[in-house]
């Protein structure tokens, strides 16, 4: 009977259907009704407007209309203690969150702008043009790796024209190896007294500044995702790099020192320094720029010279003739195989 009611009758007391209130009404002023005459309404039970008469349970005797309204102005005033504690709630958590939003906004208009990701090249690209575009002064870069590829040095020439074009100053870094590449020579013969290479014989990963105000650096290995820096804090720290780098390294119009020592090279040197660190063929190869392969010939052609039969010994020689980078002085006198020491003569 109960669920019968409340598929006819979805209602509450404070909006009886119209049969319902015709029998609570008819009920009300004759005392009683018959049972019979809520078959019809079953919802005047169920919301207990009727309830059975006591003295005969065939006949159904009303609530007071009185107790009806305490009844209904209690259950309005507990939905209405709801709602408000419902609307507070609300109003906290929309402060929490207008908070939280608050300081997300801070965030994006500090950090996330100070540090962005460029993920994949066209994004990368992109942030470059845009930063060659707003470029006024100075551009700084320092170019890793051995010869530069036509493809890499073809890349960037649209925005290393714009900037020519602006009066805009350039200085390069690369390593020695980058020397003996034709592009790089063709490049710069193009771009003028707009860019100024020096090389060393290593430099640190790829770094690119415009007007010591925003930098871009790789962000993985293959170099398809790359931070743009617009911290000072950063970018200041990075020009500073460079400047330091910049000092040690020498001008591309000018030649490589001489080592002092007969039959070993300026990169040979370079090789024997990292050698007597530990570092391993591969690892020697990808800090001077040039291929496993030709690292491994110098390190032949340095054991020759040097008289060494094996690395350990070569390690000793390397020592002994002072390419360790550890001498203060002068390199010492290199004994080649069948000559005499100068001391014993």
């Amino acid at each position: 009977m109960a669920g019968h009611g409340a598929q006819e009758h979805p209602h509450g007391a404070d909006r009886l259907c119209a049969a319902g209130d015709r029998v609570y009404s008819r009920a009300v002023r004759r005392g009683r009704v018959p049972r019979q005459d809520a078959e019809p309404v079953p919802c005047l039970l169920e919301l207990a407007l009727l309830h059975p008469d006591p003295d005969d349970m065939d006949w159904l005797v009303p609530t007071s209309p009185q107790e009806v309204m305490t009844r209904l102005l209690r259950g309005v005033h507990d939905e209405v203690s709801a709602s408000q504690r419902r609307v507070g709630s609300a109003v906290e958590a929309f402060e929490w969150y207008a908070g939280l939003g608050r300081l997300i906004h801070a965030s994006a208009g500090t950090e996330s702008s100070a540090i962005r990701v460029l993920d994949g090249l066209a994004r990368i690209q992109a942030a470059m043009d845009e930063a060659t575009q707003a470029c006024t002064t100075e551009v700084l870069t320092v170019q890793p790796g051995g010869i530069r590829r036509e493809a890499e040095l073809s890349e960037g020439l649209h925005r290393a024209l714009a900037l020519r074009g602006r009066g805009v100053r350039m200085r390069d870094l690369y390593t020695h190896v980058a020397r003996h590449g034709q592009g790089l020579l063709n490049y710069l013969e193009l771009m003028g007294d707009a860019v100024e290479a020096r090389t060393l014989d290593e430099v640190i990963d790829r770094l690119i500044l415009f007007d010591r105000t925003v930098a871009f650096i790789p962000a993985n290995t293959d170099r398809t995702m790359a931070l743009e820096l617009r911290h000072p804090a950063l970018v200041s720290y990075l020009v500073t790099v460079f400047e330091r780098l910049w000092r040690l390294a020498i001008p591309l119009s000018a030649a490589l020192p001489d080592t002092g020592i007969e039959g070993i090279s300026h990169r040979e040197q370079s090789i024997a320094a990292l050698l007597a660190e530990g570092h391993q063929d591969a690892v020697i190869a990808e800090r001077l720029g040039i291929s496993v392969r030709t690292a491994r010939a110098h390190i032949a052609r340095l054991s020759e010279t040097l008289g060494a039969a094996s690395r350990t010994q070569l390690g000793v020689r390397i020592a002994q003739a002072g390419l360790d980078g550890t001498s203060q002085g002068a390199p010492a006198p290199v004994i080649l195989p069948g000559q005499e020491s100068p001391t014993a003569r």
